[in-house]
């Protein structure tokens, strides 16, 4: 059982990777689909109580807002895997430029957001935590995180 944890501003790429890497394996669990915070509490439970893979589609900037998913995560035995999307914020402002009629947001939240990133650590309960990163080709390029880095 894997619980996977997307970490990174508005535009950062983490619904595509998910999409593109995850689709097939893990239940997506994102507020943009779900609306309010009591599905995403209910549709996260079920997942828990049905041992089904699951995805945290969120910008999750900060520990403390990641712990929430970590602890119930760890709780119900699941392995819990982040990914860490480290888009420079130009990058993210551009791709959420492209985003269509109101998938786009103000460039004042995508900042916001930005400015409180806090890189991840294996101490918040992580097993595995990767970066993400985008080559010029537009394709992901994931690097392993090290307990030192």
């Amino acid at each position: 059982m894997e619980a996977v944890i997307l970490i990174g501003a508005q535009g950062s790429g983490k619904s595509t990777f998910a999409k593109e890497r995850l689709f097939d394996s893990h239940l997506r669990i994102n507020l943009d689909m779900l609306r309010t915070h009591r599905r995403e509490t209910l549709l996260l439970e079920a997942c828990l109580a049905a041992g089904q893979r699951f995805i945290i589609d969120k910008t999750n900037p900060t520990a403390q807002v990641r712990r929430r998913y970590i602890e119930a995560a760890r709780a119900h035995g699941f392995r819990v895997v982040g990914y860490f999307f480290a888009a420079p914020l130009e990058e993210c402002l551009r791709r959420n430029r492209e985003r269509p009629g109101k998938e786009s947001i103000p460039a004042a939240a995508v900042v916001a957001t930005y400015r409180r990133l806090e890189r991840p650590q294996f101490s918040e309960g992580f097993d595995e935590l990767y970066e993400v990163t985008t080559a010029g080709d537009g394709q992901f390029v994931v690097q392993a995180m090290t307990r030192e880095s």
